[in-house]
């Protein structure tokens, strides 16, 4: 995984971990890897990784069942999404805005063009 600057890198493994969640590698209510075993994979800290899970488990995405682990919630599809778009709209929207207006793109280019992205990039299943 390689991190950016422009975020903090908990919050960075917080999106891998729901990217994975979403995905279906860690279904709700099946475990995800133990804080040792992701910060090995990902090459962090621990102590990184812990924060990430505390962040994940304040936002009800995750729970840590004693003795057994950490485990995706079984609301948690949801609850990512809404976080997501939460902090999409707010903080990322912006500055695409922002961008759109500078340039001078109108939203009818914008639809076409990701009416372009989402055929190219997610077909539908037939």
């Amino acid at each position: 995984m390689e991190f950016k600057d422009k975020q903090a890198i908990y919050l960075q493994i917080a999106d891998y971990l729901c990217e994975h969640i979403l995905l279906g590698k860690w279904p709700p209510g099946e475990r995800i890897p133990s804080v040792r075993d992701l910060a090995g994979m990902l090459e962090v800290n621990p102590n990184t990784v812990m924060r990430t899970y505390d962040f994940l488990q304040n936002k009800e995405i995750i729970y840590n069942k004693r003795g057994i682990g950490y485990s995706a919630d079984e609301n948690a599809l949801s609850k990512i999404l809404s976080y997501r778009k939460e902090r999409f709209l707010e903080i990322e929207m912006p500055e695409v805005f922002r961008t759109l207006h500078i340039l001078n793109i109108s939203m009818e280019e914008l639809g076409v063009r990701y009416d372009k992205f989402i055929a190219e990039n997610f077909p539908a299943i037939k």
